[in-house]
């Protein structure tokens, strides 16, 4: 459990009310990682919600090839900058991640129990929608900054 106080540093959880960033911060841990450390792998069950405290957590996407999973490919897609979420998987069927996150230099994190959060989301629909629109923003950023990753190797 943190503090809803350290929640409130985060624009994410603006506006939510008292009691919503207290039964948050009751499903919260903050964890440290060393660079290098793998925080959740792409295809495993999306356990945890994450904002990043300090540091700084490089995404990764591997491409599996289907005849042979020997052979595989890892792409940077993206870097998570302190105050941003990562992880949002952990709120969206099929609640599998779709990237690897690794520290890219040591880092404290939030991670926020993703079946507890889904639990509080069922039960509060107000909950549900706000977290429901932050998350697709957040997504719609990544998609975004994936694009020009992508325009630029094209160049």
């Amino acid at each position: 459990m943190i503090s809803p106080e350290m929640l409130r540093r985060y624009p994410f959880f603006g506006g939510l009310s008292d009691a919503h960033l207290k039964a948050i911060a009751m499903l919260a841990d903050e964890q440290s990682y060393q660079t290098g450390d793998t925080l959740f792998e792409i295809e495993r069950a999306a356990d945890g919600f994450y904002f990043l405290v300090e540091g700084s957590v490089d995404l990764h996407y591997t491409v599996t090839d289907r005849d042979h999973p020997d052979l595989r490919k890892d792409f940077f897609v993206g870097q998570v900058n302190p105050g941003e979420p990562f992880g949002i998987s952990a709120l969206i069927e099929p609640y599998a991640y779709t990237a690897t996150a690794l520290a890219s230099s040591p880092c404290r994190v939030l991670k926020i129990a993703a079946d507890g959060l889904r639990k509080l989301c069922e039960t509060d629909s107000d909950l549900e929608i706000v977290l429901t629109r932050r998350i697709a923003r957040a997504a719609m950023s990544r998609l975004h900054e994936t694009r020009i990753q992508l325009a630029a190797a094209r160049a």
